[in-house]
């Protein structure tokens, strides 16, 4: 995806239509001066229903398209006619689309699957005709309801993306690089900080014709979750992963610090993120002697499991690809 076309925040104002009103009609006929009540009841307004697509990777179509307004939907007419209900707007969304109301903040919905479709703004229901409200003591009632007017709201749509794995690490740990190596994504690539500034999504061919997705995030820095450098912009992605690959290069004055530091960042974020599956990849590491190596192996956490890689080498690329597919396809 163009770094430039990635748009994942919109703020979008939906107007829901209007139900239309029920009809307090009375049925004339010849020779039948008094037959009744025959209202129809108003149609349905619009809704505006957010629909997901696995054709789109971002929220580009909504930038420019600020305001939705549905249809309002038909008043009641004679002979229990009922009034046509407003069309609906259905606006297609990449998948892991959420959805939030702008000024409280609280979650509509979300969007995870292929064709799932989610009433986002519901339109107005239609008034109920006089034939409704006719008895046994009131045979002529004058009275039919009004439709329910619709909703006119303002909504964040913000895109958190879906896939495997998320890489995470400072800028130039060399995420783009592994991500163009190992899929046909080709993430803008130079040697200074903050080379990636949008989000972006490879899909990893692995054995027997299999495979899986991984996403490169702008890199994290010290504060991130403060505001500094990106901010918390990208933060976001990291929550619909499966797992998170963690690379750090070996030229680091501390590895072990260095991986404390991001994982603070994200617990900051969302403490939640912390429960996820963890990886390590330590790059650039065809630079290493095999003494070197054993003496970075030696000073890193027991509890996880690492590899040293180097993407311009393809030095153990297969053995990174094995153990993201263990650790997508076992319980823990």
């Amino acid at each position: 995806m163009a770094s430039n076309n990635f748009i994942d925040y919109v703020k979008i104002n939906c107007r829901s239509g209007k139900g239309g009103a029920g009809s307090h009609h009375f049925f004339r006929a010849k020779g039948l001066p008094n037959g009744g009540p025959d209202g129809g009841d108003g149609g349905r307004g619009g809704h505006i229903i957010l629909e997901g697509s696995t054709q789109l990777w971002t929220l580009l179509h909504l930038q420019y398209q600020k305001h939705l307004i549905a249809q309002a939907g038909e008043n009641g007419g004679e002979n229990l006619r009922s009034g046509k209900q407003g069309d609906d707007i259905i606006i297609q969304v990449p998948l892991g689309t959420v959805a939030r109301d702008a000024e409280t903040g609280e979650k509509k919905l979300e969007i995870t699957e292929e064709g799932q479709r989610l009433i986002l703004t519901p339109g107005g229901r239609g008034g109920l005709g006089n034939d409704h409200f006719k008895s046994a003591t009131n045979q002529a009632p004058q009275y039919a309801q009004p439709g329910e007017p619709g909703i006119d709201e303002w909504v964040i749509l913000e895109l958190k993306l879906l896939a495997d794995v998320g890489l995470v690490g400072f800028p130039n740990a060399g995420k783009s690089t592994l991500l163009s190596v190992v899929s046909a994504a080709k993430p803008k690539i130079a040697d200074y900080a903050f080379t990636t500034l949008t989000p972006n999504l490879g899909v990893v061919a692995y054995r027997d014709y299999k495979s899986f997705v991984m996403a490169d995030i702008p890199g994290i820095i010290e504060g991130a979750a403060e505001g500094k450098g990106l901010g918390t912009r990208f933060l976001r992605h990291i929550e619909r992963n499966s797992i998170l690959l963690f690379m750090i290069s070996c030229d680091s004055p501390d590895i072990n610090a260095e991986y404390g530091v991001l994982l603070n960042e994200l617990e900051q974020f969302n403490p939640e993120l912390l429960e996820k599956r963890r990886l390590l990849a330590v790059t650039k590491s065809d630079m290493l002697d095999e003494e070197l190596e054993a003496e970075i192996r030696a000073s890193l956490p027991t509890d996880l499991p690492t590899v040293f890689i180097s993407s311009l080498a393809n030095k153990n690329i297969q053995k990174l690809k094995d153990l993201i597919w263990e650790a997508l396809h076992t319980q823990g």
